[in-house]
Order: structure tokens, then C-alpha cells, then sequence
């Protein structure tokens, strides 16, 4: 009870302590944030650079039509023999490089290349100027540096076509800064990388093939083909022929339809001593590559092949499967070729006996195809075109249209397509038997 009584007014003493502090601490006065203000960068003015400048100066210029488009930066042009003895200039575009759309594919190259047969094909005039007072070769040797300068229907002003590429971002700049339209040239570059267009976007262009190979035969490939433009695929197929160009013709026979389909492969300048043994003429290769329109001439292929040295086990390798193949070398007549199965027969090789040389024709304009012989024959009332490249006989001298006019021979060859028309096509003398 004593203690009890000592420890009350202990306990009293703690209540009024816990009281005092359960009151609610005082309140800060409610305070108005000030508005945060953010910077803004200005609105990029856009300006028609294209549109800017008009032909100039003491240079050549020459009023073209367009023969046959090739790539965004290419195009060769009907011109006038006192320019060209040949009556065509293959111009390379001044100041512009453009992705590639031909042998290699790169993005943004198809898009390039659709927009400058968009805009010649709808020009009312075009224009090709050179940068001086001659027409200057390329590196090449074969090309001619121009700006090509068109107008649009009703417009009494011309467009620069170089420029246009380059303020659009379809081009990167290629001296651009060293030329009569350096200073516009520039600008439209700057522009385009300000306003992060096309190949400044960082963005995938929508017409490029970001995925693995389709694995395919060439009868689907071929079958249809235009449903794989610009698409990666993997095929199968016996090396046939070397063009001599950087090029190599394959085929696959096709047990389902009891035929041979083929295409021809573009494979350029990058391949290394691997990936050329692997198209090897008489290999089985699996191919891997992209589907292409090759303008110039008129038809499909696949290009933009690759061997990585490092890593041989690539799936996007060419790949040597077996060696020891021949060509088929379907017998055909000169009424098949001149018919609708040449279409799905292109690429592959046939031989054609009993045809008859009635006319001929050498290339001589100068060119790698100085020499080439293109045959009129007939076949029971029937035209068929055999067309060589430049052949030698076993001593070294060049064999001449003489050597075939008016007489009877069986050829060897692959089919293929020139001018609207199929022909054949011979790549060594020995594939040509006179009767």
C-alpha cells in the first residue's frame, strides 16, 4: 500500500506529460508556387533549296531523254553522238552520293532510286549540264559527273534534281561543298540533318528488309519473284556460267514441273577468296542474297552476297555444298525462246541446233563490249537472237561476225532478255558449233 502510494503521483505526473504532447504541431501557411518557364528551340524553316539556283555559267548543257534508270545517282540519257559517239550518256549525279539500290543494297537506296525516275519520269523537260566547259568521266571511265536539272509540266523553272536528293535525305554529300552549288548544295544538307529526314532519321525505312533470309527454291524465287523485291533469301543452285562481269548465272531443276529454273547473281567487288571459291562454276552453293530489278537491263536478280571470314558458319554465308555439277543444257527451239516459257526459263542453259546465221552485227562504241557479236538466226521461219561477248580463238585472235554469217550452227548458252526480247546468250567460242 506504501508503495502504491509513492508511485501515484509518479503515474499522474506522465499523463499530463503524454497529454501536452499529443497536440498537433502548428501548420506552415499555404504558399503559390511560381510558374516553371521552359525554353524553346525555334521553328526549323524549311526552304526549297531545289528551287533555289537555275543553270549558270560557261558550261555544257544538252536537252536528254532517259534511256533506262539504274540507281538514285544514275541514270543514262538519249543524247545527241556530238556529245556521246554512242548516243547515250551514262550520268553520274554531281555532288550526291545516294544508298545503294543495285549491287549492294543499303537503306533508303530503293527509295533514292524511286524518286528519281518519279521525278524524271513525270519531268516535261530535263537537263543535263556539266560542271565546266567538257563532259568529265567519273572514276569509272565509263560514266559521265552532270547535274541533271528538269522541269515539272506548266513551270517555266528548273529543278535541280542533285540538290533535291540531298534536301530530301536521300542523299549524302559527295564534294558537295567543291562545286559551281557548293554553297547551296550545303544548305540543303544541313537541312536535311536539322529536320532528321530519311537517312538523318535514325528511323528503319519501311522499304528495307531488316529480317533473315527466306529460305526458298528458285522455282518459288522465280515463280514469284516480285513478291520478294528488295527481300534477303537463300536458295539452293548448281553455278552455271560466269558472266565475266561479276556476275554468275544458277540454276535448280524442279522434279515437280520437270524443269530448270535460274537467275542471275551479281556478286561485285567484296567478295574475298572464300565466298568466290563458293560460286565456283560446277559447285552446288547455297546463295544468299537480295532480290533486286535490274534496271538496265531489264530483269531480276540477286546480289549483295557476303562471306565473313570470322564466322564461316554465318547463316547469311554463301555455302559450297558440293562440287563436281554440270550445266543442263535443255534442248529447245527456236520457238520456245521466241515464246512465253523463255519468261520462267531465264537464267537457265539450253542449247538450240540447226539455226541459221542470216544477219549480224559487232558492238564497237568504245566499251567493255567492244567485240560482243549478236546473231539474227532462223528456225523454220522462226527469228531467234544469239548474242556472244567478245570471243578469241586459241591463238589469241579476236573471232568476228564473218566467222558465222550465213551458216548453219548449234549453240550453247543461257537464256536471256535484251531489248524486249529473249535471246540467247554464249560466253565461250566453244559453245558455238559450226555445221
Amino acid at each position: 500500500m506504501k508503495a502504491f502510494c509513492k508511485l501515484f503521483p509518479l503515474f499522474l505526473i506522465c499523463l499530463l506529460l503524454a497529454a501536452c504532447g499529443s497536440e498537433p504541431a502548428p501548420t506552415a501557411p499555404e504558399t503559390t508556387a511560381e510558374p516553371t518557364t521552359v525554353a524553346t528551340e525555334p521553328a526549323l524553316e524549311i526552304l526549297d533549296w531545289a528551287d533555289d539556283i537555275q543553270p549558270s555559267g560557261d558550261t555544257l548543257r544538252e536537252a536528254v531523254s532517259v534511256k533506262s534508270f539504274i540507281d538514285g545517282d544514275t541514270v543514262h540519257f538519249f543524247v545527241p553522238q556530238n556529245v556521246n559517239s554512242e548516243g547515250v550518256l551514262k550520268a553520274r549525279f554531281m555532288a550526291v552520293n545516294t544508298p545503294e539500290s543495285t549491287g549492294k543494297i543499303e537503306e533508303y537506296g530503293k527509295a533514292a532510286s524511286n524518286f528519281t525516275r518519279e521525278r524524271l519520269e513525270n519531268a516535261a523537260e530535263i537537263l543535263v549540264e556539266s560542271e565546266d566547259g567538257n563532259w568529265n568521266a567519273d572514276s569509272t571511265g565509263d560514266r559521265f559527273l552532270v547535274w541533271i536539272w528538269y522541269k515539272n509540266t506548266g513551270s517555266d523553272t528548273w529543278r535541280n534534281l542533285n540538290v533535291e536528293l540531298l534536301q530530301e535525305g536521300l542523299a549524302y554529300a559527295n564534294s558537295s561543298a567543291n562545286n559551281r552549288y557548293g554553297d547551296t548544295c550545303m544548305g540543303a544538307v544541313q537541312q536535311a540533318k536539322a529536320a532528321k529526314v530519311k537517312i538523318y532519321s535514325n528511323q528503319p525505312d519501311p522499304d528495307y528488309y531488316y529480317g533473315e533470309a527466306v529460305e526458298l527454291t528458285l522455282r518459288e524465287l522465280r515463280s514469284n519473284i516480285e513478291s520478294y523485291n528488295g527481300m534477303k533469301v537463300a536458295f539452293n543452285g548448281t553455278v552455271t556460267t560466269n558472266s565475266g562481269t561479276q556476275g554468275i548465272y544458277v540454276e535448280d531443276y524442279d522434279p515437280e514441273t520437270d524443269r530448270y529454273y535460274g537467275i542471275y547473281v551479281y556478286y561485285g567487288h567484296g567478295l574475298n577468296g572464300m565466298g568466290l571459291n563458293a560460286i565456283k562454276v560446277g559447285n552446288l552453293t547455297r546463295i544468299v542474297g537480295s532480290v533486286q530489278f535490274y534496271e538496265a537491263g531489264g530483269t531480276w536478280q540477286v546480289s549483295d552476297l557476303s562471306y565473313d571470314m570470322m564466322n564461316p558458319q554465318s547463316p547469311s554465308n554463301l555455302l559450297k555444298l558440293s562440287e563436281g555439277h554440270t550445266a543442263a543444257y535443255v534442248p529447245v527451239t527456236a520457238e520456245a525462246i521466241a515464246s512465253d516459257w523463255a519468261q520462267l526459263a531465264l537464267g537457265t542453259t539450253v542449247e538450240l541446233a540447226g539455226i541459221t546465221v542470216v544477219d549480224a552485227y559487232t558492238t564497237e562504241n568504245g566499251g567493255s563490249s567492244d567485240g560482243a557479236i549478236t546473231l539474227t538466226c532462223v528456225q523454220e521461219d522462226v527469228t531467234v537472237t544469239v548474242r556472244t561477248i567478245p570471243m578469241r580463238d586459241s591463238e589469241g585472235n579476236p573471232i568476228t561476225q564473218e566467222a558465222f554469217l550465213g551458216k548453219t550452227i548449234d549453240v550453247r548458252g543461257v537464256v536471256d532478255y535484251f531489248d524486249g526480247a529473249y535471246q540467247i546468250k554464249v560466253f565461250t567460242p566453244d559453245n558455238i558449233t559450226i555445221n
